[in-house]
């Protein structure tokens, strides 16, 4: 799709912090943190939503989801992560492109509406320099 910020991602016309790469999956820092080391985890292939992508294809994009946390929960202690994943205009699809997003959870977040920290992109060298 020509237009997705996504697949400008993945083709490298649009720069990311990436986390992880392989054949099918892509995982980078969000461009709106929730926490430190808030990631989302995607296809390459553009499919828009849960619905459309392919079973073996989600199995990789859930693959790299997991293969992520490990290294999180190996490289910096994290015990504790929300995924989420919106699919529609009603349940908040920003992006129409399927991403998980892995947010890691280092104190207890109270109910209430997301708060995004956008001043965390600013630490995102020292965050991939951990993680080597």
């Amino acid at each position: 799709m020509d237009e997705c910020v996504f697949c400008k991602i993945v083709r490298g016309e649009l720069p990311s912090w990436k986390v992880w790469e392989d054949e099918q999956t892509l995982a980078i820092f969000d461009l709106g943190p929730i926490t430190a080391y808030h990631t989302l985890v995607l296809p390459k292939d553009h499919y828009e939503n849960i619905f459309e992508t392919p079973p073996d294809l989600l199995k990789a994009v859930i693959a790299t989801t997991q293969q992520v946390c490990l290294l999180y929960h190996e490289k910096l202690g994290i015990q504790n992560i929300h995924l989420l994943n919106n699919n529609g205009r009603q349940a908040l699809q920003s992006v129409f492109h399927m991403h998980i997003h892995i947010i890691p959870v280092t104190q207890r977040i109270l109910p209430g509406p997301i708060q995004k920290h956008p001043e965390l992109m600013s630490q995102y060298p020292e965050m991939l320099a951990r993680l080597q």
